[in-house]
């Protein structure tokens, strides 16, 4: 009773500190004395022990990273001696938790401190509660002892009456951490205490029964494998064993697919097909032919780069200066691909990568004269955005195989040759150049074009499906670009799926500016000569785009080029020129010969086209870019009696029947426009136009034919400095009509100053370069009798004038 009454007096202990070590009330554990602290706190408190009664006491507190709790245990040291290694210990038992005060001084090297005992008695009887919490505790208790066959301990922890004690019995816990340990240590409410320890016995409980389950499962899993190996392994000898008996050659053993198809990072729906053609292949027999075609299959699919995706560049600017860097301009191309990575960026930055299954991919089409570098610019694409390219050559293709694949049940079977450039690219978003798709054909094979459409169509592209794969195969993040030269030749459906992109041509300025930093490097390094060598003055780059080239991109001018590098080289070679050179304007005939192409304007006036009343020049759109068409009109003499029209220069129906209403207005208004319209009644009238040999199909020339056929009556020249272009009415008025840039750019090229346009396509004058317009004097008009007082000239002695009826 005398020590219960001293049992909550304060209290002046040495410090034993427990490294990552908890020990709470009722254990008894062995502490090793070659630690400095355990020894400097036994040996303190075997110091103070000499005069006061009883034995040597310390106080227990663990050190977790270097801090204590508030809280302790009070342990006395039951016996100093060896452990079971030999080395010096001391047996230390916990007696009871102590709240942990101020620092204070003792003898010995330990650190002492005040401390006060804390009350942990409960109420007796125990409430029903709490005996039932206890019984809980124990029951538990028993089942994870006996999980570990501890039968020893479990009549003591039965035997346990006391609440508090009970609950201590946990920290000889191995499954508790540190932190709960600690979390019983300063539960000081011994039945809060028994209901915590609970709490943790229960949750270690359940989790050892989710682990005995998973590991039960894995275990038959394990043997299931086992079994399945041991089964191929007898398999496998079953057939080298038949192989034998048939004197065949034990060859080399095929791939294990299952392995690799498992092995792969592959959809699920893809692998659950593999799986079903591995499980083929392995029922098949060695001379069954299918196995070779389920092989192949599975390579296909192997090979494919399913979930391999290239990280795009989303630095804008650097995007915008590899494009400018790589092609001159090409403004229109090179703002739509800006925009697209700008939109993928924000679209990355909201999470918004992947919107109802599908990805922000682009298909664009490209559609422009030849030369113009189409082809080269998908690949400046790839580079400022990052990623592979592949370009799929479409001309002359006329199965419809090509683009879906075969079926699987040809022999020789392929898939397409999309699915073959997603392969080729090794990654899912590629950038997809289809080259000359307005070159596809069809036969009895199939519509190659129709078959583009599930390819190019965003909102159902990322489930396309190949014929030979037969899975769906996501195309939604790849940038499609395709090329044409003619718009017309693409099939309207087709077309409806492609944003347009026009590429009409380069105007002057920008030939020279591509000869000189892309095209002109590039022929120099062919020629064998360093750019130190031969250098070509701006003048003569000029003249080789004006007068020796006239075409809408720069191949020829590239061709030319190369020629009079070509030339430089030769002379050097045979000692007649010395290195280096700069090639003037004046050296370019002596060099490759006299221009091809001089301006009408430049040529002597009375040599000119337009140098006789009849003739007109207008403005036409080919497949190689806006060209100048000259018309040609002539009145047959009365006496043959050819009366009516005739028209050469291989025209198409509707230029046809431009030239019909032109004839039917000068008629009808003649006598308004003081034109003698009766020559036309009795006169056969006969329009040409030149290069006979060349198709030409359209309405824009009706404003020519009317020109022409105006002039050939009135006697009045056309302005040779005057190009024109509209479709005409019958009434005269004057409708718009297709291609303006183009058209535009051919007269720049052409040395024309003045253009006579539609009213209603002023429009389209905003995407004409702005260097070229400021070189041309454009008129836009509704009228034909606008264009007559535009492009004839006027009549300095009308007595003079010679009429057709007069010649």
């Amino acid at each position: 009773m005398a020590a219960e009454s001293n049992a909550f007096t304060p209290l002046t202990l040495p410090v034993l500190p427990l490294d990552d070590e908890v020990v709470l009330p009722g254990m008894v554990v062995p502490l090793d004395l070659n630690d400095a602290d355990v020894r400097a706190a036994v040996e303190a408190a075997q110091a103070a022990a000499r005069d006061e009664p009883g034995k040597p006491r310390v106080l227990l507190v663990p050190r977790i990273d270097g801090t204590y709790p508030g809280t302790g245990v009070l342990g006395t040291v039951e016996q100093v001696g060896r452990l079971a290694d030999g080395d010096p210990g001391a047996l230390v038992r916990a007696r009871g938790r102590v709240r942990i005060g101020a620092g204070t001084t003792g003898p010995g090297a330990a650190l002492w401190v005040e401390g006060t005992r804390i009350d942990e008695t409960v109420p007796d009887p125990l409430p029903g509660h709490v005996t039932e919490l206890a019984k809980e505790y124990k029951a538990l208790a028993t089942s994870w002892l006996r999980k570990r066959g501890a039968w020893q301990v479990v009549d003591r922890v039965q035997n346990i009456d006391d609440v508090s004690a009970l609950a201590d019995n946990s920290g000889y816990s191995p499954f508790l951490s540190t932190d709960q340990k600690i979390e019983l240590l300063e539960t000081t409410d011994p039945v809060a205490r028994l209901r915590l320890a609970t709490q943790q016995l229960r949750d270690h409980l359940a989790e050892q029964d989710v682990a005995e389950t998973i590991a039960k499962d894995v275990q038959e899993g394990v043997d299931k494998q086992q079994r399945e190996f041991l089964l191929r392994k007898q398999l496998e000898a079953v057939r080298k064993e038949l192989r034998d008996l048939n004197g065949e050659q034990d060859g080399e053993e095929s791939d294990d697919y299952r392995a690799r198809v498992e092995a792969a990072d592959l959809p699920e729906k893809v692998r659950e097909a593999a799986l079903k053609e591995v499980d083929k292949l392995e029922r098949s027999s060695e001379q069954s032919p299918e196995g070779g075609w389920i092989r192949t299959w599975l390579d296909t699919v192997l090979e494919l780069p399913w979930n391999e995706r290239t990280e795009d560049s989303y630095d804008i600017q650097g995007a915008q200066a590899v494009l400018d860097a790589e092609h001159a301009g090409l403004q229109d191309v090179k703002e739509r691909i800006t925009e697209y990575l700008a939109v993928r960026k924000r679209r990355a930055e909201r999470g918004l990568g992947v919107v109802g299954g599908r990805r922000g991919g682009a298909v664009l089409a490209l559609v422009g004269p030849p030369g113009v570098g189409k082809t080269s610019l998908g690949e400046s694409v790839a580079h400022a955005m990052g990623r592979k390219f592949v370009r799929v050559a479409l001309g002359g293709v006329r199965d419809e195989a090509e683009i879906r694949g075969h079926r699987r049940t040809y022999v020789g079977a392929l898939p397409g040759r999309i699915v073959r450039a997603v392969k080729e690219a090794g990654s899912m978003n590629p950038v997809v150049l289809l080259d000359e798709i307005d070159k596809v054909g069809s036969d009895f094979r199939g519509d190659p074009a129709a078959a583009l459409l599930e390819v190019l169509d965003p909102a159902q592209n990322h489930t396309f499906r190949d014929h030979y794969l037969e899975v769906e195969l996501d195309l939604s993040d790849v940038v499609f670009l395709a090329t044409a030269n003619v718009l017309e030749a693409i099939p309207e459906a087709l077309l409806d799926r492609m944003e347009l992109v026009r590429l009409d041509g380069y105007t002057e300025d920008e030939k020279v500016v591509i000869a000189r930093d892309h095209l002109l490097p590039r022929q120099l390094e062919r020629a064998g000569l360093e750019g130190a060598e031969v250098t070509l003055d701006e003048s003569a780059l000029r003249k080789l785009a004006g007068e020796y080239t006239r075409e809408a991109g720069v191949r020829n001018l590239e061709r030319s080029i190369a020629r009079l590098l070509r030339k430089v080289a030769a002379q050097h070679e045979l000692g007649e020129r010395k290195l280096p050179f700069t090639v003037a304007e004046g050296d370019l005939r002596g060099l490759i010969g006299r221009p091809h192409h001089v301006p009408e304007s430049a040529t002597d006036p009375a040599e000119r086209r337009t140098a006789v009343p009849g003739v007109a020049t207008g403005l036409a759109v080919t497949g190689a870019g806006g060209d100048v068409l000259y018309v040609e009109a002539s009145l047959a003499d009365p006496e043959t009696g050819a009366a009516g029209l005739t028209l050469t220069g291989q025209l198409g129906d509707v230029m046809k029947e431009s030239a019909q209403i032109a004839l039917s207005f000068l008629r009808s208004h003649g006598a308004e426009l003081e034109l003698p319209v009766g020559d036309l009644k009795d006169r056969g009238v006969h329009i040409h136009f030149p290069a006979g040999a060349v198709p030409k199909d359209g309405p824009s020339a009706g404003v020519t034919m009317t020109t022409a056929l105006a002039s050939l009556l009135s006697g009045r020249l056309v302005r040779t400095d005057v190009a024109m272009t509209g479709e005409v009415s019958l009434t005269g008025r004057v409708l718009p009509i297709g291609g303006v840039k183009q058209k535009l750019l051919a007269a720049h090229r052409a040395g024309v100053t003045t253009v006579i346009i539609p009213k209603r396509n002023e429009a389209d004058l905003d995407d004409v370069p702005a260097e070229v317009l400021e070189k041309l004097d454009v008129h836009a008009v509704t009228d034909v009798r606008q264009v007559l007082e535009l492009a004839l000239t006027p009549v300095a002695n009308p007595a003079e004038v010679r009429t057709p009826a007069a010649a």
